[in-house]
């Protein structure tokens, strides 16, 4: 079929992008040629608009055991000959549009990155964005990517131990659905996504391929628009048992040094891993596409090279040792096909029914080689204008401030997540200790050592939207507080970049000041980033969703028994505020929620103060001087207080420690590089005198108490009532949608 640059432009190509192609082959290309490059050219696989800032993230550290982005996933070295891998991906505009399957082939995907290299997953995490919860289209969204995310976790056997959930109205349109992995794998064991070799033939395993998810990549390289339905087929489809086989038999052909190299089939299917892994080992292939299992008729070869079926994998194998390989998938019961061979050439060579469809050079197609890299215009938004104007003096003072406790509990950002994370099992494996005992973080024991990881994902995108660069920084702050705060040393950090369109300056200026924030705070914390994903085009009727740069981060405990959690253990024990007490009520909860104020700065925030915080937690968790640890973030003070106060049913009481100084400030403002911490009786004297050594300002606030609260010397009630109303606010949004 001849192509012209219309052609190329209903692909995603643009007119300058097809003359490089022409030039690249010396011809114009086909159909499939075309189509191929227009997947690997997307957005989604070459970040042709965001690499040249990537690059500019801390990407090395003496525990990496690979190079950032030369893997499908981040591998750094726990001790002991085992490595942690992780990695965290976007599956939004499928979730926008199948809320089901975008979710559940998100958890798919991302848990094959992680075995592709070898590891056995052990945990699940995931980071959502919606609209108003009170919006039907939401409660629809919500619904089905749980279910999703649940179904898919509980059927392959991973837990999902953690996440975070926000609600903003710049979320209708396009949600965010960021899933992300954690798997063990002995150092030495891992298998590389590489070819190499003349003559190794090349197999295709697990799932048969249909033509679901055609131009998957392309699809999440453009704007949600009302006639993105039609889309639909774009939509992959999940089958969590056959991932489930698949994880086997992947794990048990490694260790018989059967393979050359193995690669997920994610985005751009058939044509990114043989290009990638190609490309990887300076080789070529030649793949016969009649020899592919199919699960419809009549496939054409570009639908072949592009469908993004799910459950499949890539495998090089050394030639002589192919009957191994049959074996171990037919014990299994999965396809596993001889495609093709490796070939010296640097070319990749697809044929059908005796006809070469196509012929393209492997290193043309990707990311590093012959991929376009873009530098895009930015500029300063014009809405920042808003943000200076803002003065918190404008805004009143509440007369009653547990009515507003009360409101701000209730928020759906705020209020517990129990509706959604009763959804998941997080218990299979029996590794996480995070369900009885919660933490800021989530830990998971690594069984047969001492050792746990702590994981999480954070992004207050509210905070990134009024300051990208301090907002960003905020991000990774979090991250790293809630590893200490739970007993960890963080490690390295996974990034899932969320934006709008690059080709809008505004969105492009949220996009490079949030990686410039990101990397000094992974500077300061020697969390170099590991790998991750971009995912630009995220956008509503009206514009861009918040900038939401996602943090995932993993740490290390030695020894499980130094875990810290979050609960208040003993009444009577003392209640201290670690960190600065600031007059800030800035992109609170409060402020925007209760307040309806859309455009305020950033809450105070110093990276100075934030790592001597986690230095001297860290140190007063190994001095056993504390009995608790939970930082403060959305709802500010009380709502800290009130969640460490919630897990055994305790109460506490406290009181603004100063006459000067807003109240609602004191109570419920979200300034950073904060913790509450509760202190026996016994231990105050050696508490006090670290605290004094670092020099970090504490303020003893209050005390524990049996089970009710009270604040400035007035009972604010029972915690069975508040907990109550904090448990049950989502549910109650969602009731309408299930009786509807």
């Amino acid at each position: 079929m001849e192509t012209t640059v219309e052609t190329a432009q209903q692909l995603g190509l643009t007119a300058d992008e097809f003359e490089q192609i022409r030039l690249i082959l010396g011809r114009t290309p086909n159909f499939a040629e075309l189509a191929a490059y227009s997947v690997m050219w997307s957005e989604h696989c070459s970040y042709k608009n965001s690499i040249r800032w990537l690059k500019t993230l801390p990407r090395d550290g003496e525990k990496l055991l690979v190079k950032a982005g030369d893997e499908n996933a981040g591998l750094v070295d726990i001790g002991d000959g085992l490595g942690v891998v992780f990695k965290i991906e976007s599956h939004n505009h499928p979730s926008a549009i199948e809320p089901f399957q975008g979710a559940a082939t998100g958890v798919g995907g991302i848990h094959r990155d992680i075995f592709t290299m070898g590891a056995r997953p052990i945990a699940a995490l995931n980071s959502l964005r919606f609209g108003n919860l009170s919006d039907p289209k939401t409660q629809h969204l919500l619904s089905g990517v749980v279910h999703g995310i649940g179904h898919y976790g509980n059927c392959f056997g991973v837990p999902t131990v953690g996440g975070e959930v926000y609600f903003e109205s710049c979320y209708h349109t396009n949600p965010l659905v960021n899933a992300m992995s954690v798997g063990i794998v002995e150092v030495g064991k891992t298998i590389s996504a590489t070819a190499l070799g003349k003559g190794n033939p090349v197999f295709i395993v697990g799932s048969a391929t249909g033509k679901d998810g055609i131009g998957g990549a392309s699809f999440a390289s453009a704007d949600i628009t009302a006639d993105s339905i039609q889309d639909l087929p774009s939509v992959q489809v999940g089958d969590p048992f056959q991932e489930k086989k698949l994880l086997e038999a992947c794990l048990e052909v490694i260790p018989t040094d059967a393979l050359i190299g193995m690669q997920d089939m994610g985005a751009a299917g058939i044509i990114c891993s043989t290009a990638e892994t190609s490309a990887k080992g300076g080789v070529g292939m030649r793949i016969d596409l009649d020899k592919v299992p199919r699960r419809q008729q009549h496939m054409k070869a570009w639908e072949l090279l592009l469908s993004e079926s799910q459950e499949r994998m890539l495998m090089v194998v050394k030639k002589g040792r192919e009957a191994e390989v049959l074996r171990i998938f037919e014990k299994w019961d999965l396809p596993c096909s001889e495609i093709g061979e490796v070939t010296d050439d640097g070319m990749l060579r697809f044929s059908m029914n005796g006809i070469e469809e196509a012929v393209l050079p492997a290193e043309s197609l990707v990311l590093g080689g012959g991929a376009p890299v873009y530098q895009r215009e930015y500029r300063e938004p014009a809405y920042f204008e808003k943000i200076r104007n803002f003065s918190q003096e404008d805004v009143p003072q509440p007369v009653d401030l547990r009515e507003v406790a009360l409101k701000l509990v209730g928020i759906p950002n705020i209020a517990s997540k129990r509706w959604i994370y009763q959804q998941y099992d997080s218990m299979v494996g029996t590794a996480n200790t995070s369900t009885n005992a919660p933490s800021d973080a989530p830990v998971v024991w690594v069984k047969g050592t001492r050792k746990a990881l702590a994981m999480t994902t954070d992004c207050n995108s509210r905070y990134v939207y009024a300051d990208p660069y301090k907002g960003c920084m905020i991000a990774v702050s979090e991250a790293a507080r809630n590893i200490v705060c739970s007993g960890g040393i963080p490690l390295g950090v996974t990034n899932c970049l969320n934006f709008g369109n690059p080709y809008d300056p505004e969105v492009y200026y949220q996009f490079v000041h949030s990686i410039r924030g990101m990397g000094e705070a992974c500077l300061k914390f020697n969390t170099p980033v590991t790998g991750g994903n971009v995912s630009f085009y995220n956008q509503h009727p009206d514009g861009a969703v918040y900038p939401t740069p996602t943090i995932g981060m993993v740490g290390l405990l030695e020894d499980i028994d130094a875990k810290m959690t979050l609960d208040f253990k003993h009444a009577g024990d003392a209640v201290f505020l670690l960190g600065e007490v600031t007059d800030d009520i800035c992109s609170s909860e409060y402020l925007h929620k209760i307040r309806g104020v859309e455009y305020s700065p950033a809450p105070h925030f110093d990276l100075d103060a934030e790592f001597r915080l986690q230095s001297t937690v860290s140190r007063l968790i190994s001095a056993g001087c504390i009995t608790s640890a939970h930082d403060v973030s959305e709802g500010g003070l009380f709502v800290t207080l009130l969640e460490s106060a919630m897990p055994r049913d305790m109460g506490f009481e406290a009181s603004m420690t100063t006459s000067s100084g807003r109240t609602d400030a004191f109570w419920f403002g979200e300034s950073q590089s904060r913790v509450v911490v509760s202190v026996a009786a016994k231990d105050i004297p050696a508490f006090e005198r670290m605290v004094s050594d670092d020099g970090l300002p504490c303020t003893r606030i209050g005390t524990v108490r049996t089970s009710d609260i009270v604040i400035e010397g007035v009972s604010w009630g029972s915690i069975t009532d508040w907990k109550s109303t904090y448990d049950t606010a989502i549910e109650r949004f969602m009731s309408s949608y299930h009786t509807a």
